[in-house]
């Protein structure tokens, strides 16, 4: 046993270390001015914004479930992370919030550089969508623990709303009017059922297949989940009662 190493167990310690540097200045590229200090450190800090009466956190988790199998089975991770950014963020401002912060959790069982990279794009490319600073993470390497080429992904977003100002749907009364905001695909809900109707039922289609103005099938279903943080500050300014 005399002399074994992390590499000798699975775990690649300059390979974690080369991914920091490579996702730094995609997390700088996020980073507002209520942000303090830079990615890499054991705590992610930020401040909150000063001109909030009465400041309370809000804070959200979330995957993107078996949505992630499509990446696997296309070999495309450049957006699934706009995906964790957007199924947590979407959360959060339902109660009025505007996102302040984000840290995601990435695991794999042997640690691509490259792929590790293209997820923390997207989730870079998410958090700047939303306004939303990029702060911090987790990158765990469990040797055995995944299917060779496979990771999974958490995200945890946290914003910021005045106390006066959250949206608890308690003002909602009889003849308030429905708003809907088309959507931009299954976002990252239901693949599950998708792929047994879609792939495994009778339309026995595969990813490859043409589907029409929007690519192949793959193309359709690997769509990043639009972020609606922009049109629910808007909406916010008319009177909101509810969100959902």
């Amino acid at each position: 046993m005399a002399g074994l190493t992390y590499r000798d167990a699975g775990v690649d310690i300059e390979a974690g270390e080369q991914l920091v540097e490579r996702i730094k200045p995609l997390a700088q590229s996020t980073h507002s001015q209520y942000v303090l200090g830079s990615l890499g450190g054991f705590a992610g800090l930020c401040s909150i914004p000063s001109d909030i009466e009465d400041p309370i956190l809000v804070s959200g988790t979330d995957g993107v479930g078996t949505k992630l199998k499509l990446a696997f089975e296309l070999g495309r991770h450049d957006t699934i992370g706009i995906d964790l950014v957007a199924m947590c963020v979407n959360d959060i401002i339902t109660v009025g919030a505007k996102p302040l912060f984000f840290l995601d959790y990435f695991a794999t069982s042997k640690l691509d550089v490259d792929q590790g990279e293209a997820v923390v794009k997207g989730i870079a490319e998410g958090c700047r969508q939303s306004e939303c600073a990029l702060i911090g993470g987790e990158t765990a390497e469990l040797p055995g623990f995944y299917a060779s080429g496979e990771y999974d992904l958490a995200g945890f977003a946290v914003g910021v709303v005045g106390r006066k100002r959250i949206i608890d749907g308690k003002a909602t009364k009889l003849g308030d009017k429905l708003v809907g905001i088309a959507s931009s695909g299954l976002h990252s809900n239901g693949f599950s059922l998708a792929r047994r109707v879609l792939m495994e039922g009778d339309a026995r289609l595969s990813l490859q297949s043409d589907f029409g103005p929007h690519g192949t099938l793959g193309d359709a279903l690997l769509r990043p989940t639009r972020i609606y943080v922009k049109a629910a500050q808007i909406a916010l300014e008319h009177g909101v009662h509810a969100m959902c």
